[in-house]
């Protein structure tokens, strides 16, 4: 094992790609760094480089013994415990404040391995992953995390010319990549999480300005159901000192089935965290499809609005919203820090306000009075005679913050 110091992470299988991942290596120890490597292979090792953990510890950690795994022959379900088990390592590897950069390789297995032991290592530790499959849809294995894929071009397979050029670049930019220094200046400014949608936009961006005026950093996440899960990620990570959460909208495809749902998670780290947060029902008027003949069949009798040709809305009704303002509050009333939830009871998005498309008022007082309602009396209940995107809201909110930050402050001196 390498010594205390921070290493850069090779993780891949080296049973069947022993040769690529050696020319990786000695790229990476040429620019003056150490390294610590992974296994991940199941049929074998390699003689080229020292293994600090070969794959039957791999195994083991994810729950099953090697000659298990050979023995069986499931392609499938060796990926998922080798994925598993170097997932378990990384962790510890990071616990001991070992890694500074992690870098793999390979085609679909190896790529699947790769990013299921990085989902371990937080933001900025940069990741990146050498992969045949760069150009496929890999959201869902990357999820919120901050990975950089670089096509392979050819398979990793062997050397030959392309992917040793390809090799080496990726080496040097790890390399670089782990002792990019972050920006001194904003290690002493506050941080605020905040959401936003296309029908929130313009109260974000009058937030943000605000924000900004009283020196805080604002970092804004598209409520697109990625957007709420890395949110929620880097508010776990300790990212944030405060949740300005004015977008709540996945809660909404989550309960429906819409393509913008962030799960059953969704606005519950700022209270496991303890951090202050004002909350706001934004978009909860709405559920999200893709185009119009992708909508569940079940919702053909519902009132539907074309908001682009490849995303349609779908108006939320008076029971949907009765469930919706009951699970936001039970969810905000689990937190010990400060929660104030702000109504804007003159609309909720952009398109519902007097004229608009959605403008529903018996439907957003059904999912005010379920807020009231389920809301315990530590949670602070605000109605703001104000549309969500009514710069005289954007100026309650932020206040409502900045108090609730200044209150928190004072009471823990």
């Amino acid at each position: 094992m390498p010594s205390s110091k921070k290493h850069i992470l090779i993780l891949g299988c080296f049973d069947t790609k022993g040769e690529v991942f050696a020319h990786l290596r000695n790229c990476i120890l040429l620019s003056g760094e150490t390294v610590i490597t992974i296994n991940t292979g199941v049929l074998g090792t390699t003689n080229l480089f020292p293994v600090d953990f070969e794959s039957d510890v791999v195994a083991m950690k994810g729950g099953s013994e090697i000659s298990s795994l050979r023995k069986l022959g499931d392609r499938g379900n060796a990926m998922d415990v080798m994925g598993k088990g170097a997932a378990e390592i990384v962790k510890t590897l990071i616990a001991e404040g070992k890694l500074k950069g992690a870098i793999g390789m390979g085609g679909g297995g190896g790529t699947y391995i790769t990013l299921s032991a990085m989902q371990q290592i937080p933001f900025g530790i940069p990741k990146l992953c050498l992969t045949t499959i760069a150009a496929k849809d890999l959201s869902r294995q990357i999820g919120h995390k901050d990975i950089t894929l670089v096509p392979s071009v050819v398979d990793v397979a062997g050397l030959n010319s392309i992917i040793k050029v390809l090799i080496s670049q990726s080496a040097s930019a790890i390399s670089a990549m782990s002792n990019s220094i972050a920006d001194p200046e904003n290690k002493a400014v506050k941080r605020i999480a905040i959401s936003m949608f296309g029908n929130t936009t313009a109260c974000v961006d009058q937030c943000t300005e605000l924000l900004k005026k009283e020196g805080y950093e604002v970092l804004a996440f598209h409520a697109t159901g990625i957007g709420g899960r890395t949110m929620e990620a880097l508010i776990r990570e300790g990212y944030f000192d405060a949740v300005l959460d004015i977008t709540t909208t996945e809660l909404a495809d989550d309960l429906c089935g819409g393509i913008c749902s962030a799960g059953p998670e969704r606005l519950l780290a700022a209270g496991e965290m303890n951090l202050p947060q004002v909350v706001v029902p934004g978009c909860l008027d709405m559920v999200n499809f893709g185009h119009a003949d992708t909508v569940p069949e079940k919702y053909k009798y519902r009132f539907f609005y074309s908001w682009a040709p490849d995303v349609t809305l779908m108006r939320t009704n008076v029971e949907e919203n009765k469930i919706l303002g009951k699970e936001l509050s039970q969810k905000l009333n689990k937190s010990m820090a400060p929660v104030s939830i702000v109504l804007p009871l003159k609309g909720i998005s952009q398109i519902d306000s007097e004229g608009g498309i959605f403008f529903q008022p018996e439907n957003d007082q059904a999912l005010f009075d379920s807020i009231k309602n389920n809301a315990n009396k530590s949670v602070r209940i605000i109605e703001a005679d104000a549309h969500i995107n009514d710069k005289s809201f954007a100026e309650i909110l932020v206040k409502t913050l900045i108090e609730t930050l200044n209150s928190v402050r004072k009471s823990t001196f």
